[in-house]
């Protein structure tokens, strides 16, 4: 059975009234919200919620999840002693998940916890629940220091698990947004803290998950975040099925963001769907996947649009992971009978044949992403002054030396920076004379 729902909660003790005393209050649209994660819960009746916390006992190359048959948690380091949260662990469940973990060769398992009690990352999300519902048993399980595709292939493993067992499993992926939203937060401010928020509750609305992958790490490292890892895990349990996701709330008053959204297998519930991948990134992603797998070029397909079958030009396609390029290699000019063919021969190229990095495993194909970008024929100009660096690319050529540089790139603003980078690429140095060319693009991302 597939995990029936997911959500994104925040665990800030003082949405627990004990713990608040009233301040609680100034997060009124992320109690609603969690109130309404509850109840949704508890329609469902799942036999097992996973919690995945990045406030357990956490380890830089290894997943561990909690072992035993049963845990408690308090608020007692938020200055209350009133308030007790217990669960009662589905051991089966942990053993099927270290199993597989280790059959993948992902380093995940029970060994080496440190406290054993519940972390405010599970009883936040559980004192809510728990008020709806008490007949379920529990797993949790920590983020690691690993990078993104790591924690996307333990979500994968956990619905797997799921699936080998026959659960009805929910999953709840515990994490705050940026804490650095104002002064007076617990971590001060910086304007990337809002830029954060922004974007990761976009994506995680839209349950656009390949753009979750992509998010920039410096932009994370600066917004101060701890959720990451569990979003990312969150969506590797979606692996290969359509997503229907729903922003619930966000707010973020007291100097840390806290987003609520909702996670079901298209036929499940209403929301967005994610759409596929256009037809031209979709040709790159298989053509690489079939190249990795047989050897050989991918036969061109019959059922592409017909401007992919009848018209030629040059193309180029980038293949990202985690947010950084992959591998590029492109064509100025066609090569091929027709667009569909000339991407086909570049995306193979891209992912094993560029000499900047070693050749894509497949291993790593879940976690790539594809941009194809199509060449419009190129026009020669008399002068820099005929460029714009978000418009067009350039070609500089002197002699039999030639480089290019696409247009629109992050950090290239400037028409003196892409004639410079170009002239790097071709070899050109600043005392030979060049001319120039520039062309338009059409760009699939």
């Amino acid at each position: 059975m597939p995990i029936i729902k997911a959500y994104v909660m925040p665990h800030p003790p003082l949405a627990v009234p004990e713990v608040g005393r009233g301040k609680e209050r100034g997060i009124a649209a992320t109690l609603a919200a969690m109130e309404q994660v509850a109840g949704e819960v508890a329609e469902v009746k799942p036999d097992t919620i996973i919690f995945i916390t990045p406030h357990g006992t956490m380890y830089g190359d290894y997943f561990h999840i909690s072992p035993g048959e049963k845990a408690r948690g308090d608020f007692a380091r938020f200055g209350t002693d009133g308030v007790q949260v217990d669960a009662v662990y589905d051991t089966a469940m942990a053993e099927e998940i270290s199993r597989l973990a280790g059959e993948r060769d992902v380093p995940a398992g029970i060994q080496g916890e440190g406290d054993p009690s519940l972390d405010h990352g599970v009883t936040v999300p559980m004192y809510y629940i728990n008020k709806k519902l008490r007949d379920y048993k529990t797993v949790r399980i920590s983020q690691s220091g690993l990078d993104p595709a790591a924690h996307y292939r333990m979500g994968q493993i956990l619905a797997a698990a799921a699936e080998n067992l026959g659960r009805k499993v929910i999953v709840i992926a515990s994490g705050d947004l940026s804490h650095k939203l104002a002064d007076d937060g617990p971590y001060g401010y910086t304007p990337e803290g809002a830029v954060f928020d922004r974007e990761v509750m976009a994506v995680l609305g839209a349950g656009d998950f390949p753009a979750l992958m992509e998010m920039d790490s410096k932009l994370r490292e600066k917004a101060a975040e701890c959720g990451y890892g569990s979003f990312v895990m969150l969506a590797g349990c979606f692996d290969g099925v359509g997503v229907r996701a729903a922003q619930m709330s966000y707010e973020g008053p007291f100097g840390v963001g806290y987003g609520v959204v909702s996670f079901a297998p298209a036929e499940a519930a209403q929301g967005f769907v994610h759409t596929p991948l256009d037809p031209y990134r979709a040709l790159a992603k298989q053509s690489l996947e079939y190249g990795l797998k047989t050897g050989c070029l991918m036969p061109l397909p019959q059922n592409l649009p017909p401007e992919m079958l009848s018209r030629r030009a040059g193309a180029f396609v980038s293949i990202h992971k985690n947010g950084q390029l992959r591998g590029c290699i492109g064509t100025i000019a066609p090569t091929t009978e027709n667009i569909g063919s000339e991407i086909i021969q570049n995306a193979v190229s891209a992912g094993l044949q560029d000499t900047r990095f070693p050749p894509v495993d497949a291993s790593e194909l879940p976690f790539l992403a594809y941009k194809v970008d199509i060449l419009e024929a190129p026009e020669e100009i008399d002068h820099a002054g005929d460029l714009d660096v978000k418009q067009y690319g350039v070609i500089v050529e002197s002699g039999r030396k030639r480089g290019l540089l696409l247009p629109n790139l992050d950090g290239i603003d400037t028409v003196a920076q892409q004639i410079e980078i170009a002239r790097q690429k071709a070899g050109i140095s600043p005392s030979e004379a060049i001319s120039l060319k520039r062309f338009k693009v059409v760009r699939y991302e």
